[in-house]
């Protein structure tokens, strides 16, 4: 009696549609970040089937692997509930519901997902109602006209177009199979993004088909032998933000295990301007195509988004650098933006990486590496790094990199699939947030039949420290001014940026430039899905359109009142003044002599725990190289080193056994001739070098001898050893 009372209250409430059952305009709607409707832009997927045209393998495909009684139960599968039901008990949840076809239908269109009771009374009295209403072909065809295929596809006929380009009536046992596996879960079992197990999930569809009787052994070998589609047959030139929106949905569905349908409204964050100035930037191609992404960096969010090629893996080409070698290596302190990385030919185990003018260019600092995009540098130091310390660097930020693609290649993008650029925009967000990666993605809230399915998570992971991510900022900040991407050097704003192109000497396929602000992460693809060449590198035609965003998004926000503030520098990193002399003759870091003047120093960031330890001596104690001595028909000819400072003062003294005599005192010499000696004596000189006021060693030379013949040094180490002239 108790349980009566419940199930009348419980459902209470609770009445068949008809109207929830078809797919309309009001079944799924997208709202922009200020509670606008988006335009879906999938209006040709809306369309609907007849039972008639729904050939018989299709419909037996989908009852075979969904719902094999379907034709014999009244819309609950008993069989099925009592074999869930155990399950349940054993498990102590309700993980199991051995839903019909019927059931699914209701579910996907009148309720909500959550796993209660009462959710689960009221699926009963609604699947009773449609099983009154409806004949069994009709519900078939209602549910066959809803589900969700994937790729924007919703019901079959949107399907068999977008995946086969054909109609309904004409699809095959393979296409109907594999279109029957792929409801379970659209973007794993997606042919164009996972082949094999689209082809695997296919195989077990047929697999059923054949155990229940439906298709014979030869049927269902040939079916499994029949190739899948490799692209889409009936797709739009341009891609635009309900797409990412969609494709987005996909994934989340799986990974928070709800099921796409009903009445579903998705609160995104798209900026309604931006998406229009993307829109009529992208009309404007150069006969390629191009993908466009925009991220709020304080949000996660993904503002505005067009594309030729959708959200598809492509080679990262140079954009990897910063993110798997040099802000691993900045974070491991193995190289701070200074370091001196000499640029020369290596061979490991024949790989032989080039740079991208085939050159050598010899010692360059860490910061100038990145602003150039040199090749050799980066595959050095992912090699003196360790790949797998780096790929840890790569998974924290959300980039996985498969075992294969393990290689010194890897620093130059250089691996099997590569990357989204969604993926590759938001692994660079973890820069202007600090160091900290937040969830990124276009949907903020799922809502299905009114109750909220999905929210995106806040929580952040630390992937580098503070001053980590702010010295590869200042060093692609660089790259903006002086680098690859110099044609954002006249931005008005503190701008980051690195650009990246993949080709081989017959020509390029991708251009990539990226940048980031405190306020914006922005990408640019140029390239082709089929990888014909295109005419342009990272620094061209991308460069030039990710300028012109960002110029708008500027002009925007001063409409708004609002700035693009610059960069923070976080107080664990210091401005630290170095050795310019030693830094270029020697390829050592040492902190500038404090009596230096400024030509003879340059300023460089480091972190305050990474800061040169040892400082220049070369104003304060001066010093050279020891000079050489010989004599020549009776003259003493001294030579300086040629790297010997001009900056200084050299005093030269002679000494002989009883007179110490300065012969010299002015600006530096290649030589010097000293012909006020006497015949048959033993002379020493000495050098000091001297700056301003500061008397530095002074280096006393080997003691000579001006015989009648020549002679260079006197070799009895008695008397050179030795002040022999005290004696």
């Amino acid at each position: 009696m108790t349980a009566l009372v419940y199930y009348h209250a419980a459902t209470k409430n609770v009445t068949l549609n008809p109207a929830r059952l078809s797919f309309n305009e009001n079944t799924l709607t997208l709202l922009d970040k200020d509670k606008n409707l988006i335009s879906l832009g999938i209006e040709a997927n809306r369309q609907a089937v007849s039972s008639d045209e729904l050939p018989w393998h299709t419909k037996q495909a989908f009852i075979d692997v969904e719902d094999r009684r379907f034709y014999h139960h009244d819309g609950f599968d008993r069989k099925g509930i009592a074999r869930a039901l155990l399950h349940n008990l054993k498990s102590r949840s309700l993980k199991e519901g051995a839903s019909t076809i019927s059931q699914q239908l209701i579910k996907n269109s009148h309720l909500s997902q959550e796993k209660t009771l009462k959710r689960k009374l009221q699926e009963w009295k609604l699947t009773k109602q449609l099983e009154k209403k409806y004949t069994k072909d009709e519900i078939l065809t209602l549910y066959l006209n809803t589900i969700y295929f994937g790729h924007n596809c919703f019901g079959i006929a949107s399907a068999s177009e977008f995946y086969f380009n054909k109609k309904t009536r004409d699809l095959t046992l393979a296409e109907s199979a594999m279109l029957a596996g792929m409801i379970k879960s659209p973007n794993n079992y997606s042919p164009f993004r996972h082949a094999e197990k689209c082809q695997n999930r296919r195989a077990c569809v047929l697999r059923i088909m054949h155990e229940n009787g439906s298709i014979s052994e030869e049927e269902q070998h040939t079916a499994n032998a029949t190739p899948l589609p490799i692209s889409a047959k009936k797709s739009g030139k341009n891609k635009g933000y309900a797409y990412f929106v969609m494709d987005e949905l996909s994934t989340l569905a799986d990974e928070f295990d709800f099921k796409i349908g009903g009445n579903m409204q998705i609160q995104t964050y798209m900026d309604k301007n931006l998406q229009g100035y993307m829109e009529t930037l992208r009309a404007s191609d150069e006969g390629y195509g191009k993908t466009f992404l925009s991220l709020n960096a304080k949000t996660g969010g993904f503002t505005a988004a067009i594309s030729s090629i959708g959200n598809e893996r492509r080679l990262p080409a140079s954009l990897i650098k910063p993110l798997l070698v040099y802000a691993p290596a900045l974070e491991e302190n193995h190289i701070s933006p200074a370091t001196p990385i000499l640029d020369e030919k290596v061979d490991y185990g024949g790989y032989i990486p080039q740079n991208n003018d085939g050159k050598y260019h010899g010692y360059v600092s860490a910061r100038e590496c990145v602003e150039r995009s040199l090749n050799i540098p980066a595959v050095k130091l992912l090699s003196s790094l360790g790949i797998d310390k780096c790929v840890d660097y790569m998974q924290k930020m959300g980039l996985s990199v498969e075992e294969n693609d393990k290689s010194l290649a890897l620093a130059l993008g250089g691996m099997q699939h590569g990357y989204t650029l969604k993926d590759l925009l938001a692994a660079y967000s973890v820069f202007p947030n600090g160091g900290v990666k937040k969830p990124c993605g276009f949907i903020e809230e799922i809502k299905i039949n009114g109750a909220t399915v999905y929210k995106k998570p806040k929580t952040t992971r630390r992937v580098f420290n503070e001053d980590s991510a702010y010295l590869m900022t200042d060093m692609l900040k660089g790259t903006a001014q002086n680098g690859t991407a110099k044609k954002l050097r006249t931005l008005p704003f503190e701008i980051a940026a690195k650009t990246g192109t993949v080709g081989t000497k017959n020509g390029n396929t991708d251009a990539y430039a990226l940048s980031y602000t405190t306020n914006d992460c922005i990408a640019v693809w140029c390239g082709n899905a089929d990888n014909e060449k295109i005419d342009t590198t990272g620094g061209g035609v991308p460069c030039k359109d990710l300028k012109a965003i960002n110029e708008f998004l500027y002009s925007e926000y001063q409409k708004n009142g609002e700035v693009i503030s610059p960069f923070t520098m976080p107080k664990s990193v210091v401005k630290i003044a170095l050795d310019k002399t030693m830094y270029y003759d020697t390829h050592t870091m040492l902190r500038a002599d404090d009596n230096s003047p400024a030509d003879f120093r340059f300023s460089e960031l480091f972190k305050k725990d990474a800061i040169p330890l040892k400082s220049s001596t070369s104003f304060t104690l001066p010093t050279i190289p020891t000079p050489s001595v010989c004599v020549v028909e009776n003259k003493v000819i001294i030579t300086l080193n040629p790297s010997s400072p001009t900056y200084y003062r050299y005093r030269i003294v002679r000494k002989d056994y009883a007179t110490h005599t300065t012969v010299y005192e002015g600006e530096l010499l290649t030589q010097f001739v000293d012909e006020h000696v006497e015949k048959d004596k033993y002379y020493t000189y000495t050098i000091t070098p001297i700056y301003k006021n500061n008397v530095g060693k002074e280096i006393a030379l080997p003691t000579v001898f001006t015989a009648t013949q020549n002679s260079t040094l006197v070799e009895d180490k008695q008397i050179t050893q030795k002040d022999w002239w005290e004696k």
